[in-house]
């Protein structure tokens, strides 16, 4: 399957996290998912290597799981430490650990290689930690859809026209050419729609009833968290690309963790400059998330559906498709790297190489 193991995954907000066992299923592993007593998210593989059966049906005792079968006990570093009947406790005995990150209320998980797990890596923003930025948290999208259409739906801002709209497009944005760069790490696509009505999510958060000037600007980063940075402004203003803090500024993050090969799992939240900490706005907002982001599941799992009938001819890419065309061919190397372990240049080798 077509994953990358060595990233930072979510496995979900902070507040979905207590002192109860929880099983959270990630790139199809299953991980028993809990808070132990210093307040820290611990991770472990969700099955016992006794009898198979799945950790998350045992019990905590004090910060240790033991197994509901016959009381294998496994702690937060997945080392057996009780065997009940026996004093000896194999090696063998024990369950992967994984790296897990808690910041911004939100769980990372790292689902590859543990020695390469670095938390400097983890996503974040400046906006978390400004006072002058609000921080809200949506909820849990569930998708049957493979993770990568929609990841790509979320680099593709000339969708917004004909899926969302009535809340983040309209058809005044339909021809408007979308410019990308796929030359950084991060994919970016993005179009200013100048002098145009704006669409109905500023109508209701940002009070404008005349034209304005607005933009999308479409950010995704491996393997699969995509930042959208769309706003408007009063066309008077003229507001030059770096100076979009002038007017209503929105962040609508999606941090999407893909499940299994038809399944994906989107939780979203958002970042605004405007209506700080006002909880009535954040509700509305949410509204309107909802409707569109429903929206994007019906073309989704529509899709899905397709690519799993029987095809008669290879599917065409337009113009549009630069951004996520590109994404799938990182994905694939990514993927690819993974498969082999370099072992690096040979000390003494025993062959020549002329190329």
């Amino acid at each position: 399957m077509d994953y990358v193991k060595n990233a930072w995954y979510v496995a979900g907000w902070a507040s979905e996290f207590d002192g109860e066992l929880r099983r959270v299923t990630i790139l199809e592993e299953n991980i028993v998912m809990y808070r132990n007593s210093k307040g820290v998210v611990v991770g472990l593989e969700d099955r016992c290597p006794h009898r198979m059966l799945p950790l998350s049906k045992g019990k905590l005792i004090g910060d240790d799981i033991q197994c509901g079968y016959h009381g294998m006990t496994f702690n937060c570093e997945g080392k057996c430490v009780r065997i009940p009947g026996q004093t000896n406790v194999p090696k063998s005995a024990r369950v992967i650990a994984y790296v897990v990150y808690e910041i911004n209320d939100i769980v990372w998980i790292w689902m590859g290689d543990p020695d390469q797990a670095n938390t400097d890596d983890v996503f974040n923003m400046p906006e978390f930690s400004d006072p002058d930025w609000h921080a809200h948290q949506g909820e849990a999208l569930h998708l049957e859809a493979h993770y990568l259409n929609v990841a790509e739906n979320l680099v593709d801002p000339a969708h917004v026209s004909f899926v969302h709209p009535t809340t983040l497009g309209n058809a005044s944005s339909e021809n408007v050419p979308v410019d990308v760069n796929t030359n950084g790490e991060i994919i970016v696509a993005w179009r200013w729609i100048r002098d145009a009505p704006p669409v109905g999510f500023f109508e209701e958060f940002g009070g404008f009833s005349g034209n304005v000037d607005r933009w999308h600007y479409y950010y995704l980063h491996m393997p699969c968290t995509a930042v959208i940075d769309f706003g408007s402004a009063n066309t008077s203003l003229a507001l030059a690309e770096d100076d979009r803090n002038q007017g209503v500024r929105i962040f609508a993050l999606h941090f999407i963790t893909p499940i299994g090969p038809d399944y994906s799992i989107d939780r979203w939240m958002h970042l605004r400059n405007t209506a700080v900490g006002d909880d009535k706005v954040s509700e509305k907002m949410d509204a309107m998330f909802k409707v569109a982001f429903n929206e994007d599941k019906e073309i989704l799992e529509a899709i899905q559906l397709e690519e799993k009938r029987p095809q008669r001819r290879r599917p065409i890419r337009i113009a549009i498709d630069k951004g996520p065309t590109v994404y799938r061919k990182r994905i694939r190397e990514l993927v690819e790297a993974e498969r082999v372990h370099d072992l690096g240049d040979p000390v003494d080798p025993m062959f020549v190489h002329h190329d």
